[in-house]
């Protein structure tokens, strides 16, 4: 094929005017396949060669992070498959599609999930064809040619016969360029991100007792002198509500979020409707989830209520409004404490009662003012990560608006 085309990317550098080409990736690639068998047939091993499978596969870059290895003689065996750097390598299932770039320090093989491409590099830059694969126009493509009827997945024929359009190869560079550039920006802030979340997991370490202890290891200097904290259960300081259904009423719209398990354990990115407030949460409620399948993670998860007349909580969820005790330090003591998570044995659903709730036993200090001083620490950590978790969807967002101006669709080329 290898046609010029008339209609390039939205955005262009200045210095480039020069028509686009448009190939099919096999054209522009010595060879896409499929990886080799997975542990199904040969046993995964402590080392020995690297073996890349679909979840490594991310947009933003080969995640090694949870590498397995594969027997050398199995390897040899399927040496035509190996790896170097350069390949693309794109995940058959999971998030089919996705396509990630092998750097030039990482030798190995692939999982039968994923389909090998070597790009031919005096036609298309690596980085380039990744950045377009992985872009808005590119992943289109999979969406129309996944196949399966459950799971859906990629193949390596759907694959080769992608159409790519793509500039000169200087061109190509300048593109991958600013956006690898936007990446690094994009993981250096997620670093930070995990590293604020260490902190705020620092701060709840030293800001409350350990086990067996009855004074924090960190206390504000007002409070040293203040004595041991005293000994309580929920139930001394609490009014306990289980939440009500609220399945027959749910809509698209309506003037109440409705809080259940999905709702807090997804810290509020996904959400139901209803007009109906069966059990309306107040400002300073703290909503736990009372049922979680075995090893779940929402169990015992708390969501601090900061707006009135907003949300509405559903079943297996219930209501604890703090009556003697600072509300937010609660919330920090109360959320997925480990006396909640003990009664997960991680073979049967958990489901924690009315009775077990109130009995939860904990320390806290007498003065409402060091419990507000803690609570308002943590706070500002929380308010932090939140900022932090915002500056990176802005900046991911960012970048996708840019792919967008900077690859053209290729339904729209006039050839």
């Amino acid at each position: 094929m290898n046609k010029e085309i008339q209609i390039v990317s939205k955005l262009r550098f200045p210095e480039f005017n020069e028509k686009w080409g448009f190939d099919e990736l096999q054209n522009l690639s010595h060879r896409v396949m499929v990886g080799i068998a997975s542990a199904a047939t040969h046993a995964y091993r402590d080392s020995g060669v690297i073996l890349f499978r679909n979840q490594n596969i991310k947009d933003e870059g080969l995640d090694v992070s949870n590498i397995l290895y594969i027997d050398e003689d199995y390897e040899k065996a399927h040496k035509n498959k190996r790896l170097k750097g350069g390949d693309l390598l794109t995940a058959r299932t999971g998030y089919p599609g996705t396509t990630s770039v092998v750097p030039s320090e990482y030798k190995g093989a692939q999982s039968f999930t994923t389909l090998i491409t070597r790009p031919k590099n005096k036609l298309i830059n690596s980085f380039f064809l990744c950045y377009y694969i992985n872009s808005e126009q590119g992943q289109a493509f999979f969406e129309a040619t996944k196949i399966g009827g459950g799971q859906k997945n990629v193949n390596a024929g759907s694959l080769s016969v992608m159409p790519i359009p793509f500039p000169s190869l200087k061109e190509q560079q300048k593109i991958a360029n600013c956006l690898s550039a936007l990446d690094s920006l994009i993981t250096a802030e997620t670093e930070k991100l995990v590293n604020l979340k260490d902190h705020k997991k620092g701060l709840l370490q030293q800001l409350f007792p350990a086990k067996g202890e009855t004074k924090p290891q960190f206390r504000f200097l007002e409070f040293i002198n203040d004595g041991d904290w005293e000994e309580a259960t929920l139930g001394d300081v609490s009014y306990y509500e289980n939440g009500k259904a609220h399945e027959k009423e749910i809509s698209a719209t309506g003037k109440y979020k409705v809080v259940n398990s999905k709702f807090i354990s997804t810290e509020g990115r996904v959400v139901k409707f209803t007009d109906s407030a069966n059990l309306k949460a107040n400002v300073g409620d703290i909503l736990m989830v009372l049922s979680d399948i075995p090893n779940g993670k929402a169990i015992a998860k708390c969501f601090y209520v900061d707006k009135e007349d907003t949300y509405t909580v559903n079943q297996r969820i219930c209501k604890i409004t703090p009556t003697d005790i600072d509300n937010k330090f609660l919330f920090y003591i109360q959320n997925r404490n480990s006396y909640f998570l003990a009664f997960d044995d991680g073979v049967k659903q958990t489901n924690l009662r009315k009775d077990t709730v109130l009995s939860f036993p904990f320390l806290k200090p007498k003065a409402p003012k060091e419990q507000q001083k803690i609570a308002s620490c943590l706070s500002s950590a929380d308010d932090l990560i939140e900022a932090q978790k915002i500056k990176i969807k802005t900046l991911k967002k960012h970048k996708k608006g840019l792919m967008q101006k900077l690859f053209p669709n290729v339904n729209e080329l006039a050839v």
